[in-house]
């Protein structure tokens, strides 16, 4: 059995794209992500040493946000990779990264990836 936690709408401010402006600029970026957690028996034990801690999650994904990417398909493995080694009992990971206002030429609300593990 297992259980899933999610965070949802995580905002940063970050120094992900292709665009040389983009790295020096910066842009807004969010992060949803969920996590499948191997049931261990922690809810019936209240015991958050059972389970995924997200306030350490959060942490996670804002240091690897804190890392400048060219592309934010590989922002977005290296949160789902960070957070599967900090975590052995996640089964599988599920990061959706959305840049915000993206610079297409065009108006666009978000463009956005998301990376399964």
């Amino acid at each position: 059995m297992s259980h899933t936690v999610k965070i949802e709408q995580m905002e940063f401010r970050a120094a992900h794209g292709c665009y040389d402006v983009e790295q020096r600029v910066g842009g807004n970026f969010t992060v949803d992500i969920a996590l499948e957690i191997k049931d261990d028996g922690a809810a019936e034990a209240d015991d958050i040493a059972r389970t995924v801690n997200y306030v350490e999650v959060y942490e996670i994904v804002r240091e690897q946000m804190a890392i400048p990417s060219r592309i934010i398909e590989n922002a977005a493995a290296r949160i789902a990779e960070a957070v599967k080694q900090r975590f052995p009992q996640v089964v599988s990971v599920e990061v959706t990264l959305a840049k915000l206002a993206p610079p297409m030429g065009g108006k666009a609300a978000k463009v956005s990836v998301t990376f399964k593990r």
